[in-house]
Parts: C-alpha cells; structure tokens; sequence
C-alpha cells in the first residue's frame, strides 16, 4: 500500500463520509431536485474530487495512479487506472476547446460531458444523483434481498442496462462495476449503503483514511483473497469458505 499525502476533503466530502450524499438529486415527478445548500457541485464532480489532488478542478493521470494506491489498489491495476484519462480527457476537454488535451488531463467541471451509454442512470446528464433510480436498481436487482448485489446481480444489471451499438458503453460499463466490486465487496456483494457513499465519492476519503491510520481497510477483493480462496477452499469465493 502507497503511503500517500493527499489535501483533505472538501467539507462536502467530508459530510457525506458517514454514508449522507449531500447535495444529491432527488427525481420526483421525473425531474432532478438538487437538495444542497451548495448547489455549485454535483454528486459526480464529487465522486472524482478525490483524485483532484490540489483542488485546482484538473486531474492528471498520475492523480489517478496515486488516488487508486491510495485506495488499496495493486500497482498493476493502479497502470490499467491510466485508461480513464485516455477515453475521458477529451470529453471534458470539450467544455474547453475541440482541441484535445496533449497531457490527457481530466477537468471536474465538465466531468458529466464524459457520461456514457449503457449505465444504470444513477447520474442525469447533469452529473446529479438520482435517489429514485438508485434505489430502483437495488429494488431490481437485488435478487438475495439482503441489500447488497452480488457478481450475478451486477451480470444481470449490465445486461438490462446494454445499449444496441454501444460498444464503448459496454465497456466502460463493465470496467467501472468491476472495479467498484473489486473495491467495495463483502461477503461477495457490493452493499447499499456502500454504494451510495461511493457515487458521490465521501467513501473514497474513508478508505483512505482508515488506511493511512494503519486500522486496514476490511473489504474488497484482491489477489490475497483469490489465493486464499483457491488454497483453502477451491473456490475464489473466499467468503463461502467455513471460519478455520
């Protein structure tokens, strides 16, 4: 684990650290009502800040490798990490200019410009929370009702959720579940409230936090559970192997 010093969150992040999205969208009647005092950000701006370093609203790729050590991430993961800013600098940049960015840097404000296809609809267009489809998705596809989802429940949300010729969303899709399973998961599943802290990123602070403390951080999924799964059990389903 990276031993990282990172600027403190913003007071909104900090807010939200205890599992309260601030600022969050409510869809009532179909439409987005921003419920913060703090109307200037949106939960998906929010949900990147913690890889803006200084604060300065421009993540470079290497605020992304360090952001994913930070999270625990091996150093190979954190490499493929460097794939974000290749498919999502320029959408950003186009609140800025047609010309690419050279250093592939990503820009906070125009961060919902980089929305895709084939998502669960969780952010609007704008990069707001939408409380009604959140919980929608849990009430779809959380098929044990025990409030979280597992690796079946999420096949079956990227299938419902697969747009008609949109590769790229499929992808993007795929690498973006996988990657919050891999860093969320207990017991398998990837639970609600987990979640919820993550779409606006107060969750990423914590981690952070109880990592750099030396408290460990007690969820996700890496390549010591996957050999302790197939050495004790025969499984990389660690979690269904009987306390020794």
């Amino acid at each position: 684990m990276a031993r990282i010093t990172t600027s403190s969150p913003p007071i909104q992040s900090r807010k939200g650290v205890d599992g309260d999205i601030t600022n969050q969208s409510l869809s009532v009647d179909g439409k987005s009502t921003n419920t913060s005092s703090n109307q200037s950000e949106t939960a998906l701006q929010r949900h990147i800040s913690f890889f803006d370093r200084d604060n300065d609203g421009v993540i470079w790729p290497w605020d992304v490798y360090n952001g994913f050590r930070e999270l625990g991430f091996c150093i190979l993961f954190s490499i493929g990490s460097l794939l974000i800013p290749v498919f999502f600098s320029y959408p950003t940049r186009l609140g800025h200019s047609w010309i690419p960015d050279p250093l592939l840097r990503i820009y906070v404000n125009d961060i919902h410009k980089a929305k895709h296809g084939s998502d669960a609809g969780v952010y609007d267009c704008d990069g707001n929370f939408r409380e009604e489809q959140f919980n929608h998705v849990f009430d779809r596809f959380d098929t044990s009702g025990t409030g979280g989802l597992g690796v079946g429940d999420l096949a079956e949300l990227l299938k419902k959720y697969r747009c008609a010729a949109d590769p790229a969303g499929w992808c993007f899709a795929f690498m973006e579940w996988w990657t919050t399973w891999l860093l969320l998961q207990k017991y398998g599943r990837v639970w609600k409230d987990d979640l919820k802290a993550c779409y606006d990123g107060s969750l990423f602070w914590k981690i952070s936090e109880d990592i750099s403390k030396g408290d460990g951080y007690q969820k996700g999924y890496g390549i010591h559970e996957f050999f302790y799964g197939v050495w004790f059990g025969g499984t990389w389903k660690y979690w269904t192997i009987p306390s020794q």
